[in-house]
């Protein structure tokens, strides 16, 4: 399997609604940003990464797949998958430029390419190739009927329809208002509207500050919160063990966390409940079970945030025993040779061999983008 083209590429998909917005971004469009590795039997691996679709930030990304990794992949066995990941997120001219954010996409979307050809050579799913599932069942949160730019009324009506309608069990809301208690108004709307046994988990973002976050969860505990996801500043440590300590609604976060030992640091605080990695922010596959091994020994649950919308969360989640519950965002299923699919409330197990990460072509023709 020695490895004969790297091939970066961009996608721009439109959303589930015109746009969207939470309490920090706003975006239109999601970036699917990666690579296809071929191998010289005519193997085809393919990872990606998921982003705002800015087209500038993109741009980094594939060119430092294709500047920097690529020369550092060619003529190596794609089976040595672990070996390859340590000789990219290890390479010290890349690793003394970034240790995180651009240069830790790029990695990831190569790692994933990398798992996602392993699994085709064993023509297997790639929770199968891991070892098999260890669950039967696998439930799916809605994420996309919550937005915090949607209207009150708006909201209400698509977490009913979800519950109702599509069968979901599970929903997660957005907050982050300036005034928080507009945000335990809204909750209490939703909470009168699906009633007391669908579980309900919130999301801030990072947006508001300790203080406010306290005030705010003491207000929201009556309405039996599943987690707080991002109730602060991505990167303060200290803040969210003393909410988690205080609050009686578990924190949950991970998808702004580069690192295993990012998250090494929140756990051995006492910071987080639940832990949220995502392949897309990691460095692929291989750091997330790193991640997913931690949160076991710690005997807390996982609960990746879909930053690749989940077609390959799918397969990791049913396969690691540490995790629970998976976020549905389904803004981009339907442009993948096996999109994700949700009934009645559970995801289905995939069973074409592969990550779950090969595009169609007619959507690479209609929504690429130019390399620059």
């Amino acid at each position: 399997m020695k490895i004969t083209a790297v091939d970066p590429f961009i996608m721009h998909l439109p959303l589930t609604a015109s746009s969207i917005a939470d309490s920090t971004h706003s975006i239109t469009h999601w970036g699917v940003v990666g690579t296809r590795i071929r191998t010289e039997d005519g193997l085809e691996g393919w990872g990606f990464t998921g982003t705002h679709a800015h087209l500038a930030s993109d741009r980094l990304i594939t060119a430092c797949i294709r500047d920097c990794y690529a020369p550092l992949l060619f003529g190596e066995d794609a089976r040595d998958h672990r070996r390859l990941w340590k000789k990219l997120a290890r390479n010290p001219a890349t690793q003394w430029v970034g240790r995180a954010g651009i240069t830790h996409l790029a990695v990831a979307a190569v790692d994933i390419a990398l798992w996602d050809l392993a699994a085709k050579r064993a023509d297997l799913p790639l929770w199968r190739h891991l070892g098999g599932a260890t669950r039967e069942h696998l439930d799916a949160y809605n994420t996309d009927i919550g937005w915090l730019s949607f209207g009150d009324d708006l909201l209400v009506d698509l977490c009913r329809k979800a519950v109702e309608e599509e069968g979901f069990r599970r929903i997660k809301v957005k907050v982050g208002h300036d005034n928080p208690m507009r945000d335990v108004r809204r909750l209490e709307a939703v909470r009168r509207a699906i009633g007391p046994d669908v579980t309900m988990a919130i999301d801030g973002n990072g947006k508001w500050d300790l203080p406010t976050a306290l005030r705010f969860a003491r207000a929201a505990e009556p309405l039996d919160i599943l987690w707080f996801e991002e109730p602060l500043w991505y990167d303060d440590v200290a803040s969210h063990a003393a909410l988690a300590r205080t609050s009686r609604i578990p924190v949950a976060l991970g998808e702004q966390l580069y690192t295993l030992d990012a998250f090494r640091s929140f756990l051995d605080a006492g910071a987080v409940h639940f832990v949220q990695p995502d392949v897309t922010r990691l460095g692929g596959i291989t750091e997330y079970i790193e991640v997913a091994d931690l949160a076991l020994a710690h005997r807390l649950p996982v609960a990746p945030h879909a930053g690749e919308m989940s077609q390959v969360h799918v397969h990791v989640s049913f396969w690691h025993p540490a995790s629970s519950i998976l976020e549905y965002i389904p803004w981009i299923k339907d442009h993948f040779a096996e999109p994700i699919r949700v009934e009645d409330g559970r995801y289905v197990r995939p069973e074409q061999p592969g990550a779950g990460t090969t595009p169609l072509a007619a959507s690479l023709e209609a929504h690429g983008q130019s390399l620059g």
